[in-house]
């Protein structure tokens, strides 16, 4: 080290930033918000964004050990490798479940019928992982027929953003319905926030479910989508508007994203709002927005402006 790096690092782990007095006032600020949910007693513990990437990567390498697990893996070894990567997996899962309900429950500490509740939960999660598989071999080839570029299915499988989002998204849905909503959502915002594809966990999404390009797609809460469809990059299944309460409070849970039915592509920056069906077979065009239903088989365009002729 030179003596200038060495009286650099001596000045920097000499000085004092004076941050007494911040760690206060944050202090104060925390146990106000705190207190304004009644939890100034027992602030809550939530599940870690950090261990669910870590579950979501690992229940991808079960699932994918030749391509998204360790590239070391001889054939022989392959069932081993899965079963001991679903064992830990499934037992920090386990963990940020017991965290969830805990929270919901407001209790000081986790009681008895909960921790039966996550494991009966990571259980039913774990039999449903090969049915994910299925899905997602479908999404896989749907990806890789409908694209050109594609060269074969391990590629889209490494490479296709549209893929780990989707991956997320089912992994995520099955956690959802299983009664750890805040789970989902961190699942599946951890791959929002790499891949820039937005896919609510209470959506309904069929197989051989196709997003090419991806970034800036979003997939609502209660939006409903069939079999075979295709969705290119911008697309927006979202809600109309947004209905409140007596009180001004928004509505939670009601109908408000558009149900896709089979065999359907939407091609890129078309906006779909509100509880309309796209019947089958139908193609939307870029741009679009639409915002009424539209029967099987439907071509719809953006409306071509007339030029006005130069006097």
């Amino acid at each position: 080290m030179t003596n200038t790096k060495r009286t650099r690092d001596i000045q920097v782990r000499s000085t004092h930033l004076e941050v007494d007095d911040i760690v206060s006032k944050l202090r104060a600020l925390r146990i106000a918000s705190l207190e304004s949910r009644k939890r100034h007693d027992r602030p809550p513990k939530l599940p870690s964004r950090k261990i669910l990437a870590n579950v979501a990567e690992g229940l991808s390498a079960a699932l994918f050990p030749n391509r998204l697990g360790s590239s070391e893996l001889a054939d022989e070894g392959i069932d081993h490798y899965v079963g001991h990567i679903l064992n830990v997996t499934l037992r920090d899962l386990m963990v940020q479940i017991q965290h969830e309900l805990h929270y919901n429950s407001g209790l000081e500490t986790l009681g008895c019928e909960d921790q039966k509740k996550s494991i009966a939960i990571t259980q039913a999660f774990a039999k449903r992982l090969p049915e994910i598989r299925v899905l997602l071999d479908s999404d896989i080839i749907a990806a890789y027929e409908g694209d050109p570029a594609a060269r074969n299915v391990d590629e889209v499988l490494v490479c296709y953003p549209g893929i780990m989002a989707i991956t997320h998204y089912r992994l995520a849905h099955e956690l959802h319905n299983l009664g750890v909503p805040l789970i989902a959502r961190m699942i599946s915002e951890i791959a929002h926030s790499v891949t820039g594809i937005e896919i609510h966990p209470g959506a309904q999404i069929g197989g051989s479910f196709f997003i090419d390009h991806g970034t800036g797609v979003v997939i609502g809460e209660t939006a409903i989508i069939g079999q075979n469809v295709r969705l290119y990059q911008a697309v927006t299944l979202g809600a109309k508007r947004f209905p409140v309460d007596e009180s001004g409070a928004l509505v939670k849970g009601n109908l408000r994203h558009p149900i896709v039915e089979d065999d359907v592509v939407i091609y890129a920056g078309a906006t779909i709002l509100g509880r309309i069906t796209i019947g089958r077979g139908s193609t939307i065009g870029g741009n679009v927005w639409l915002t009424h239903s539209v029967p099987p088989g439907s071509n719809i365009s953006q409306v071509q402006t007339p030029h006005k002729k130069s006097v």
